[in-house]
């Protein structure tokens, strides 16, 4: 299992999620939004909402009239975003299965893979299979969204000595049974996989801040190199048509090879289904 799949980590997600956008609100400014101009541009057709998790972008869509479909391979997930749709009197079509080989029944003009989604594939076999099976479920010319950030050097060489109780504090929240909650990462990395391997430890308190709960839920990711994400695309049957860096428009430099340095951000690819 993964740290999606469990059920208490689902009922919490939005709720240590607002507290990290809050946190670090200079790396998700203008997420919704985003995918809100996306779905306006190219979801004519339809769209998808892939790796939906609890249903944020799902919701954030239905709520300016396009109604997409979601999947996720949690159905812990699956179920807080049908809750939540059925909260606004919304009816998507929500269903749990993986990305590498779901079949909608229907194609679509886009499909989004937001956030650290496509990330959680943790080799280049899953994410060839995700990317054809995704190509499968586009009709002709259809886009597909994805995030991927560049590896960063110094992360990495810190990772590489890290150990699995080498926590470091994240975020502070309160859960959804309204206590007090801190959450500590503890991440290692494979230089031959290319994979993050950890944890994510949380801590509950009470009113005086004595410790009375603790639980520890596994985290697996893949850090995937530009390089690897061109080869990727053309693969299985994709050209690249943007680039951008985070949720405000800025568009990546590919003539720039000291981006990577520079920015240290998330990269959002645009896709397109090619002929």
């Amino acid at each position: 299992m993964d740290l999606h799949d469990y059920k208490d980590v689902a009922e919490n997600y939005d709720l240590y999620l607002d507290a990290m956008c809050t946190q670090e609100a200079h790396k998700y400014d203008g997420f919704l939004d985003f995918y809100l101009g996306l779905a306006r541009k190219y979801g004519g057709g339809g769209v998808i909402d892939v790796a939906c998790g609890t249903g944020a972008v799902l919701l954030h869509l239905a709520g300016h009239g396009i109604m997409a479909d979601g999947t996720d391979i949690s159905a812990e997930m699956c179920g807080i975003a049908r809750q939540k749709a059925q909260s606004k009197a919304y009816n998507p079509n929500i269903f749990t299965a993986n990305m590498t080989d779901f079949d909608a029944g229907r194609q679509y003009s886009l499909a989004i893979i937001a956030r650290s989604g496509f990330m959680h594939l943790t080799d280049q076999k899953s994410q060839r299979a995700a990317l054809e099976n995704l190509r499968k479920n586009l009709l002709p010319g259809g886009i597909l969204t994805l995030n991927t950030f560049d590896p960063w050097p110094p992360a990495q060489t810190e990772q590489l000595a890290t150990s699995a109780e080498d926590y470091t504090f994240r975020v502070e929240y309160t859960n959804n049974e309204g206590r007090r909650e801190k959450i500590f990462n503890a991440i290692s990395y494979n230089p031959f996989t290319q994979q993050m391997r950890g944890s994510w430890k949380f801590v509950t308190y009470d009113d005086d801040g004595r410790v009375i709960g603790e639980r520890v839920r596994p985290l697996l990711m893949r850090q995937t190199y530009r390089s690897e994400m061109f080869l990727l695309a053309e693969l299985c049957g994709f050209k690249i048509i943007d680039i951008f860096r985070g949720y405000k428009g800025d568009k990546e430099d590919l003539s720039d090879p000291a981006s990577a340095w520079k920015f240290r951000s998330n990269l959002i690819w645009i896709l397109q289904k090619a002929d």
